[in-house]
């Protein structure tokens, strides 16, 4: 079975045929970097993450865009409410936001555009539109799409414009259901927030730029788009409506995440429910566990975030990760390299990145690699191990989460195992010498208190073994 992902314009799951074969070109709406992100942002660089690494796994050669909006009328107020420099936030909080992304394991885009970097592939888009009859200009310099000039309006959220609530303005925009392509430069407002443009100066539109900016990279038509499912309407509809009244084909399909709630709301600044992947990380929460957390579940489905969720998925993560390294201190490294994908796990992936379903395949190979290397230990038959070891690990590699992927290595981490690993050895030395004088009542006392600490210590041929509960 080859990748069939659910298609929001059509409301159906649909086969994944590319414009063009074995070339993928994919959009993601990236954040407007007005404040620090949230795990709740991070959600689609995670869902997109796993999406990129299947198609490349899939033999695709893919181009991959997300953009960054540096510009915002949020941006301006939070600028002016800082007293400093609008630039100096978006900067500020995009490197907050890739340093969020790198820390769970989210490989960077083909390409990541500013939006004040393109500026000119946004004015000559307007210009076409308002050449088209599909936009004009106002006195003040503003410049708007006409809604009802685009008889497709609404083909993608399902709603119709005559149902949408109208009610003119005169002196700004002709009916209050067209959208923003250029806003003019007002009073007070940052001299270099403005932009040279026919209307005169001023910043472009939100959902100009996203159509522009695909164009610039992708062209003028391509495979996927995608973002939360909160920005399909208005800003993905919007996209829509201009790109293809310009004459652009855009998006083939339409692929969107659900959100990550709290408290079945959805997370946001305004609400002062963030939760940031450091502030987790001081509660004791590995970016690992955070990326599983948001990986085991299917991208299309909301999440409501709690503790105690994110708790469960990291003991679920550490089982995993534990029997990889149990493999590999019980065969060596190298049994581990070159796993096979489980045909279960693939058909899950290509059936809409069904990653719950992959999840419980991975689960259920490791009680099978468990299995196998304690049928080894007494047998001597390694095979079986070496091979649901090294399955395991190629599973959890394709969703971003191999335990032994050096990012996941931390220097503080990587000396705290080391320390561990040096009293664990001395405390299995004492208990040997301890059963060597046949003083098993010391011996025992040993592994009861390495129990206690949650290791667990089991004897085989090749000497005891032990891993952390």
């Amino acid at each position: 079975m080859s990748l069939r992902l659910y298609d929001t314009g059509t409301r159906s799951i649909r086969d994944f045929q590319p414009r063009n074969p074995g070339r993928v070109g994919v959009y993601l709406c990236g954040l407007t970097v007005q404040g620090p992100p949230h795990i709740g942002h991070l959600r689609s660089g995670v869902s997109y993450d796993v999406l990129i690494r299947w198609l490349r796994r899939s033999g695709y050669h893919v181009t991959y865009v997300r953009n960054v909006t540096d510009v915002d009328d949020k941006i301006l107020v939070r600028g002016e409410e800082q007293g400093r420099p609008w630039w100096a936030i978006a900067y500020e909080n995009e490197r907050e936001l890739s340093a969020a992304y790198h820390s769970l394991n989210v490989a960077p885009p083909t390409y990541e555009p500013r939006a004040t970097g393109h500026v000119t592939q946004m004015t000559d888009l307007i210009a076409t539109l308002v050449e088209r009859g599909h936009a004009y200009a106002t006195d003040a310099g503003d410049v708007w799409f006409s809604v009802s000039s685009w008889a497709d309006y609404g083909q993608l959220s399902h709603r119709r414009p005559e149902d949408m609530l109208s009610s003119p303005e005169p002196g700004a925009k002709r009916d209050s259901r067209d959208f923003g392509l250029w806003k003019a430069h007002k009073p007070g407002e940052p001299e270099d927030a403005a932009w040279t443009s026919p209307w005169g100066p001023g910043r472009p539109g939100w959902h100009i730029e996203c159509s522009a900016m695909a164009r610039r990279y992708l062209g003028d038509a391509f495979d996927i788009h995608g973002g939360g499912t909160d920005i399909m309407f208005p800003h993905h509809e919007n996209e829509l409506a201009q790109s293809r009244a310009a004459g652009l084909g855009f998006a083939k399909y339409w692929v969107h995440n659900g959100m990550l709630n709290l408290s079945g709301t959805k997370m946001s600044k305004s609400l002062g429910n963030t939760l940031s992947v450091a502030a987790l990380g001081e509660k004791g929460f590995s970016a690992a566990a955070i990326r599983y957390y948001l990986t085991s579940v299917q991208y299309r489905s909301p999440v409501d975030f709690s503790e105690d969720a994110l708790a469960e998925a990291q003991a679920a993560f550490e089982r995993l990760a534990n029997l990889v390294h149990r493999t590999v201190d019980a065969l060596g490294a190298d049994a581990v390299i070159g796993g096979a994908l489980a045909p279960e796990f693939t058909a899950a992936m290509d059936d809409d990145l069904n990653t719950p379903a992959a999840v419980a395949v991975i689960h259920d190979m490791a009680r099978q690699a468990n299995a196998a290397l304690d049928s080894a230990s007494h047998r001597g038959d390694d095979a079986a191990a070496a091979r649901a070891g090294a399955g395991v690990r190629a599973m959890l590699d394709q969703l971003g989460l191999d335990p032994l992927d050096p990012h996941w290595d931390d220097p503080g981490d990587a000396k705290l195992t080391g320390a561990v690993d040096a009293l664990v050895k001395l405390a299995l030395e004492q208990r040997a010498d301890a059963r060597a004088r046949k003083d098993y009542a010391a011996a025992d006392r040993i592994r009861d208190d390495l129990a206690h600490a949650g290791i667990t210590v089991k004897d085989t041929p090749r000497g005891p073994v032990w891993t952390v509960d």
